[in-house]
């Protein structure tokens, strides 16, 4: 079921107890050398913290060598400077290649037409407007129970949430900022993205949050997360975003790597803990543009500093929530974008090599996938994504993880000494 981790902002945001790589052990992906398509590691060592989402003890603190696990749940930022902020106006992997998947678009709320002209110019503005659409999970499964924090999507009774809130449940109920409470039922998850939808019914007066644009979100923006730390629901904190694009990776408590997940994520001194994951992050318009996930944990040998938010907070940004939450509505699961190549994951240079062989002696790039398209061969280490530098294989799955099946992308590989730049359009396998 739900829990939570703690790691460091490198690689690895609900970071697995051994270490293992990210995906392996996943369908076309060969331990320890996962296969390129997803995501990557993070330059900088980061520990991660994963809550049980019933709020209990964090389940332990990981280190990956040089990259560091992810993150959860947030930090105390000032209210005070926040609020003056605002009120001052602040102003808005991998597996083997498939055929590429079309996914369907479904109409989630955006800001638009409704939002026009509303623009809350302080915390208790923006709480105000989210707050109703902000629900509390209580998740009981056979390892326990915890609390979570999840967001209504549409009048159909859709709520987004983590998938490590609910990964292993057996009981679901939702409760609103009103008091009402009422059983909810899985729609789909991915642990890939460590998203997942669950469903209300018969609940009347739903308010949908509206979603963002987390590609316009810049350094230094105003935000505010509402969550249910240690199941205090309907909990307001405010801050800033300290930094956009940080590679974070967390997971791999079942060992065989098939819970790690990526993500390019944005990153808050909000206040986040345990019980905030899965909560939105909104912006100074009320608008969602990240969901809250990991934390950067205090360190586990220090027995001065607890569990818990240091400042450090991580959020999915919201565009890749919409995409994954819109093909979970229509499937019950979510692609993932790959270049089909499986990575040498023991690489201890700059940038992610390209293994020898991949799986079971099979070639390390997939006849006709997107890498032998774009004439990548076995032994080139991928040293850069669209121009932006990537320092491992970790990094690498979470760069490409940022975007979707048939997108195209310029990589730069370094071969026998000599850099080269390639295009390629991404391909697309299921999620889990």
């Amino acid at each position: 079921m739900a829990d939570s981790r703690q790691t460091d902002p490198a690689p690895q945001w609900w970071s697995r107890p051994d270490g293992t790589a990210a995906d392996a052990g996943r369908e076309g992906v060969p331990a320890p050398r996962p296969e390129v398509g997803g995501e990557a590691q993070a330059p900088t060592p980061v520990r991660e913290v994963r809550y049980d989402p019933w709020g209990e003890q964090p389940l332990q603190v990981v280190d990956r060598g040089r990259q560091g696990r992810g993150f959860r749940l947030w930090q105390v930022a000032v209210l005070a400077a926040g609020t003056a902020l605002l009120a001052g106006g602040i102003g808005g992997y991998l597996g083997v290649l498939a055929e590429r998947q079309s996914s369907t678009r479904l109409e989630l709320p955006q800001a638009g037409a409704a939002d026009q002209g509303r623009a809350p110019d302080s915390v208790a503005g923006i709480a105000a407007t989210a707050l109703p659409g902000v629900v509390t999970l209580h998740v009981r499964g056979a390892s326990g129970s915890g609390t979570g924090t999840g967001f209504v999507l549409d009048q159909q009774g859709h709520i987004l949430t983590n998938n490590h809130v609910v990964a292993d449940a057996k009981e679901m109920a939702v409760t609103f900022s009103t008091g009402e409470s009422v059983t909810a039922e899985l729609v789909g998850r991915d642990s890939g993205y460590d998203l997942a939808v669950v469903k209300v019914s018969g609940v009347r007066g739903l308010q949908p949050l509206s979603l963002g644009n987390s590609e316009n979100v810049r350094v230094g923006d105003p935000v505010v997360a509402i969550g249910a730390p240690f199941d205090l629901s309907n909990t307001v904190t405010a801050g800033i975003i300290s930094a956009t694009g940080r590679p974070v990776t967390a997971g791999g408590d079942k060992g065989d790597g098939s819970d790690i997940s990526y993500v390019d994520a944005l990153q808050t001194d909000a206040p986040i803990n345990p019980g905030n994951s899965g909560g939105p992050l909104l912006d100074a318009k009320a608008h969602v543009v990240g969901i809250n996930s990991a934390i950067r944990g205090a360190d586990k040998d220090d027995p001065a500093r607890q569990g818990g938010s240091i400042g450090l907070g991580f959020a999915i940004p919201i565009n890749q929530g919409k995409r994954v939450a819109e093909e979970l509505i229509r499937t019950g699961r979510a692609t993932h974008p790959v270049i089909g190549v499986t990575l040498d994951m023991e690489y201890a240079g700059d940038g992610a090599r390209v293994g020898d062989k991949g799986e079971d002696g099979k070639p390390a790039v997939v006849a006709d996938g997107p890498a032998a398209r774009a004439g990548i061969k076995a032994g080139d280490v991928i040293t850069k994504v669209n121009g932006q530098r990537v320092r491992g294989g970790d990094e690498l799955i979470i760069k490409i993880r940022a975007h979707r099946p048939g997108d195209p992308l310029t990589l730069t590989v370094l071969r026998e000494g000599r850099e080269r730049t390639l295009d390629l359009v991404l391909g697309s396998a299921n999620g889990s």
